[in-house]
């Protein structure tokens, strides 16, 4: 499997079903973190936006001094110190309003049913794909975009500066350069050196109520098909994973190596990527809700240790998501999972 940014049928599979696999917008097209588009992923009014006058010019209203921003992708541009109206395109929205931040434009598509939906306010829906139209509407002084194609590039660099940024980068390289990007940089790091400390507390939590050194954990879910993955860099697996965490088997570190979001396995294959708990990430769609249950009716199933010692977990897949804000809420929720059974 290519890496997840590099597919939009991956990215709506795990954005949109939960950060992870979530049916695009009527819930059955695969997507995952880190949004790429499929060739037409600005929409039909690219050419129009592109050749409007208004498009060309500076539509954007600058607020005090402007500096100079290399993204992640090689492109360098003028961006504010201190941007006033983002349109943010991606699926970490959550990041944004840990550092306090609320886009006036983004796709609502990639937030909608997230733990913290009930906070972002005040924005407009730009679609998926994203809306030239919208966007120029708007008139935006800086875009955030995950889509890394440069003909989307290009078009969107005609309405107000755009930055390419890696949604799909760890937590800590993330909200740094997000910081970085919009100005909050005490802000971002005061908030990682906060999560760290909930992070720590955690773990100290979960092995006190008895999480043995170097225990194994996988994160397992459907997806419409038949088709079950396995989790890697991404969503609560991020979680899960991070020092003084759960350890990966051999085989789900081969995916952490090769930097994938995630793997497509056989359930026949699923002992061998079965750890000592196993999470499960219930998933939206109805045909992945029957494969899920007809896999923990398998024999298979009742005979992996972790099921034996009942060590299994289950949680909604749009609720693992991997901004910012789903990491800080998860910290407290998988000792509630846990401490569960």
């Amino acid at each position: 499997m290519k890496q997840v940014r590099q597919s939009i049928a991956v990215v709506c599979m795990i954005v949109l079903m939960g950060t992870l696999l979530l049916a695009c917008s009527s819930k059955n097209e695969p997507q995952v973190s880190n949004i790429k588009g499929n060739n037409t992923s600005t929409s039909n009014t690219t050419a129009e936006a592109s050749s409007s006058p208004e498009a060309t010019s500076d539509t954007a209203t600058k607020t005090g001094g402007t500096h100079s921003y290399t993204d992640y992708r090689g492109h360098t541009v003028e961006i504010p110190d201190n941007p006033q109206k983002i349109v943010f395109f991606g699926e970490t929205y959550g990041d944004l309003l840990t550092l306090g931040v609320q886009a006036i434009g983004s796709a609502k598509v990639l937030y909608e049913n997230q733990i913290y939906e009930d906070k972002v306010q005040g924005v407009e829906d730009v679609g998926l794909p994203i809306s030239l139209e919208k966007t120029l509407d708007l008139q935006p002084d800086l875009i955030i975009y995950s889509v890394t194609d440069e003909a989307d590039f290009e078009a969107l660099s005609k309405i107000a500066p755009t930055v390419i940024f890696d949604t799909f980068a760890p937590l800590k390289e993330r909200m740094l350069e997000l910081g970085t990007i919009l100005g909050k940089t005490k802000e971002a790091e005061s908030w990682l050196a906060q999560y760290k400390v909930k992070e720590a507390a955690m773990w100290e939590q979960l092995k006190a109520s008895g999480m043995k050194p170097g225990e194994t954990a996988s994160v397992f879910t459907y997806y419409p098909g038949d088709r079950l993955f396995v989790m890697a860099t991404t969503g609560l697996s991020q979680v899960l994973y991070e020092e003084n965490g759960f350890k990966p088997t051999p085989l789900i570190q081969k995916v952490l190596d090769e930097k994938k979001g995630f793997e497509e396995i056989s359930m026949e294959m699923l002992k061998e990527y079965a750890g000592d708990r196993i999470f499960i990430l219930n998933p939206v769609a109805d045909e992945a809700k029957k494969s899920t249950e007809q896999l923990i009716n398998s024999q298979l199933w009742k005979n992996l240790p972790a099921v034996k010692n009942g060590y299994v977990y289950f949680q909604d897949i749009e609720q693992t998501s991997a901004d910012a804000s789903t990491r800080e809420w998860l910290l407290q929720q998988i000792p509630n999972l846990i401490s569960e059974k």
